[in-house]
Parts: structure tokens; sequence; C-alpha cells
């Protein structure tokens, strides 16, 4: 398996801004068997477009963090089994653009998340990271080689609201027993 670096170029999000509002009730698990669980109106929340801060920590190593702008505009596909968000990144070194594709099966109840780098559109793709919503949290997981060790890829969802939500990014290389965080995407609807 291929996977990119630990986010170097732009990917999550995270935004803070007053007390965490669910947007609906379709973010949250029942606690039924997945084949009765409908999760396909999980990332409803995300369809229109927003304003994104980003966070992304610089290469392995440093303590820094970079800081920039950009725009998100999400939309449903697939009869709403699936949804496409198209991210433009306003970067001190340029504007660049990302594509992330998800898809739902209800066979598992789970989505799939793939991501397409606007810099490198025909490279290979990663696993997408796989998961679910749970009580109003979405946690998705990928596994895959890097610098010839294996690594463990996080996405968490989590503090939506009508207005807000953070999405970011870990890594871990020790099987999840610890996480650095990598890059955070605070995102907030544009009018």
């Amino acid at each position: 398996m291929i996977m990119r670096k630990p986010i170097l170029p732009v990917v999550l999000l995270a935004l803070i801004i007053g007390p965490s509002i669910q947007a609906s009730e379709a973010g949250k698990r029942r606690d039924v068997a997945p084949s009765m669980r409908n999760g396909a109106h999980d990332f409803d929340f995300q369809f229109g477009n927003w304003r994104v801060h980003h966070r992304v920590k610089l290469p392995a190593g440093s303590k820094e963090w970079i800081e920039f702008e950009g725009t998100s505009t999400a939309r449903p596909v697939l009869g709403g089994n699936g949804n496409v968000e198209d991210n433009i990144f306003m970067k001190s070194s340029g504007v660049t653009r990302g594509l992330a594709l998800r898809t739902y099966d209800p066979k598992t109840a789970t989505w799939a998340i793939w991501w397409v780098d606007g810099r490198n559109p025909h490279g290979a793709m990663d696993p997408p990271v796989t998961g679910q919503f749970v009580n109003g949290v979405g946690t998705f997981y990928a596994e895959g080689i890097y610098d010839g060790k294996m690594m463990r890829t996080r996405f968490i969802w989590s503090r939506i609201t009508l207005t807000t939500a953070q999405w970011e990014q870990a890594y871990s290389y020790d099987k999840g027993n610890s996480w650095k965080t990598n890059w955070v995407m605070q995102f907030e609807r544009a009018p």
C-alpha cells in the first residue's frame, strides 16, 4: 500500500465556536445491527459552502504548525449514498486543490473516504479511511506502510453544529496506542 506523508500538504479541520449542537439526528448511531442502521445521511451536515481555517504540522520532528485559509463545497452523489467535497487551499506558497470522495455501504453501515490531491491528480490513491458516526462523532481509520513502517491514520469529524464543524487527522506508528495530530480543519458555514 502507498501512504502519503503524514500531512505536509493540506487536508483536515478543527473549529470550536460555542457549544456543540448536532445538526441532525442522522449522524447519531442507533444501537441496532449494521443492516438496520441507515447512516447514509451522516455527512448531510456538510452540504453547501464553507470557509475553512487550516492548521498543519510541519514535517516529522518539528513542533511548528502553519496556518492558512481555504474554502470547501460539498454535495451529494450516488443518490445520497455518497458525496464529494471540493477544497481550495490558500497557502502562502500558492493556491492548491483537493477532493474528498465519500461512499456509504448500507450492508456494513460504514463510510469509506478517499483523497485526491490536485497537485498530483493521477497519483496512486491511498487506501480509504473507513468508519462511521457514533453519538455525532465520525471516526475513520486506515492502515498502510509509510517509510517502511506500518502507520495507522485516523480522521475524526466532531463539534458539528448547523454552522460549524471540525475535522482532524492523526497518525500512529504503535497500532493506535498513541496518536499525533498533524492537520486540523475548522469549518464555518459561508453566507
